[in-house]
């Protein structure tokens, strides 16, 4: 297919970024790439390229993963809906603030950065988890939610990576195996000291929380908030709308921490059990999309029993605030449904295969490991899935080792965190966007504060990857 279209495969990607940043109108960026990428594989018919968008739209509830991570994300707007007029969300900020836990700035970003890295079970439990909790804590103090949204973007893959007991790390032991790598877990355990990137990402996270300094877009953002008392930039649409967003608890209940930390918490739990069910007894094994679509759910009836046994809310209210947070979230279910189908067109035009092979082309091998990082990156900001571009780079970067006698983990080490930085700057990538949803974020704003941060790290990891291919 990369031989067919040539330079035309990396036309609807490019397209779209470009768009996106340039007006800010994602939802019409995504689409007019979408468009443009079915209008090359019609030889550009308008209408019959109109009615293949409109059919790969619909196509995307065909895969039961990828309908599972946009049920689960529309029902975390029932969630935070839940948990806020029952007084827990309430309940917890004050618990925290009342006890001098978090009652800073950088106390706040730690608390944010802290959930974020402690679920590495799933990659955007963290996010789901740290971001309804945080928030109110961040609007309060004065923080930005570009900010919130940077710490649970840079600990949500970057995390999942590292420490891969998890779906993530069953699916790159998987491609190992596929390309008869001797002992995949060996091999997967070796290239972590040298899967730069996210480790450096969690690293200036921290260092980012606990220093106040920042630098780029997010300086301003922070100057914004500080000095002007504005949560958001004027004209910024965050993903979530204001009515899933600001709701006060019920007038004449208690605000309890409980209401909020028995949820979560099973939420939690059951992403575990689900795991291990759906790994046939091995957490690693398991399906991570089924895991945590059963954990929202089972957290939502627990929740809805719970607060109907207290006696707080009714079965009305609750169903009235289930459609409500549903409702609220319709945003990030259709910017989901558009970077899934730009990312299918992307693989069915060859765009990860033919900028591949356009870096391949005869290097010296101590610049392989750098060319292969950049390489991985550029791929996934395009596509927008990490997953996908390990998919395509691992079968041309594990013969590297062999036949340029590359050192195994650095090269494993290249393509694992070159994908990461790709997905990480990426606006059509679904792990950016659901940092976007959960921080209440414009999405735009998320990409531009946070690739500074990301485009710094990816430069150092760059350089990392020079030295070390003349060492190794």
């Amino acid at each position: 297919m990369s031989q067919e279209f040539g330079l035309l495969s990396v036309l609807p990607p490019l397209i779209a970024l470009t768009l996106a940043i340039y007006t800010k109108q994602v939802f019409v960026s995504l689409f007019v790439g979408i468009w443009l990428g079915q209008a090359i594989l019609v030889d550009f018919n308008p209408i019959a390229s109109l009615v293949h968008t409109v059919d790969a739209l619909v196509g995307v509830f065909e895969d039961g993963g990828r309908t599972k991570i946009i049920l689960l994300s529309a029902m975390i707007g029932a969630f935070l809906t839940f948990t806020q007029y029952s007084g827990g969300m309430k309940g917890l900020v004050d618990w925290l603030t009342g006890r001098g836990w978090v009652t800073t700035r950088r106390s706040a970003g730690v608390l944010a950065w802290g959930i974020g890295t402690a679920l590495f079970i799933e990659a955007n439990v963290g996010v789901y988890v740290a971001g309804p909790v945080s928030r109110p804590i961040f609007d309060r103090l004065k923080l930005s939610r570009e900010k919130l949204a940077y710490i649970l973007d840079a600990t949500a893959a970057s995390i999942a990576t590292l420490v891969p007991i998890n779906s993530w790390g069953a699916y790159i032991l998987g491609l190992l195996e596929a390309q008869n790598v001797e002992n995949p877990l060996r091999a997967l355990a070796g290239s972590i000291p040298f899967d730069f990137y996210p480790i450096l990402t969690v690293g200036l996270a921290l260092a980012v929380v606990l220093s106040g300094r920042d630098f780029g877009a997010m300086r301003e953002a922070e100057r914004r908030v500080r000095e002007e008392g504005k949560l958001l930039r004027d004209g910024a649409e965050p993903l979530v709308a204001t009515d899933v967003l600001m709701i006060n608890a019920k007038e004449g209940i208690p605000a309890l921490a409980r209401n909020m930390v028995v949820p979560v918490l099973v939420m939690v739990v059951t992403v575990f059990v689900g795991l291990y069910v759906t790994g046939g007894g091995s957490v690693i094994a398991g399906d991570g999309s089924t895991a945590v679509f059963w954990a929202i759910i089972v957290a939502l009836l627990v929740a809805a029993i719970s607060y109907r046994a207290q006696g707080l809310l009714t079965i009305t209210e609750l169903t009235d605030l289930f459609m409500r947070g549903v409702g609220g979230l319709f945003p990030i279910v259709l910017l989901l449904m558009l970077a899934f189908v730009i990312g299918d067109t992307c693989q069915a035009l060859g765009t990860g295969v033919y900028i591949a092979r356009i870096a391949n082309t005869g290097l010296p091998a101590f610049l392989l490991p750098a060319m292969i990082f950049v390489v991985s990156g550029v791929m996934s900001f395009s596509t927008g899935t990490s997953w996908g571009t390990w998919a395509i780079m691992f079968p041309i970067a594990i013969p590297m080792i062999s036949l340029s006698g590359l050192h195994p983990g650095l090269t494993i080490g290249a393509v694992l965190g070159g994908a990461i930085f790709g997905d990480h700057c990426s606006p059509i990538s679904d792990s950016t966007i659901i940092s976007s949803m959960a921080a209440a974020t414009d999405h735009i704003d998320h990409v531009r504060t946070q690739l500074p941060y990301a485009l710094s790290v990816a430069g150092v990891c760059t350089v990392l990857y020079l030295v070390l291919g003349l060492v190794l």
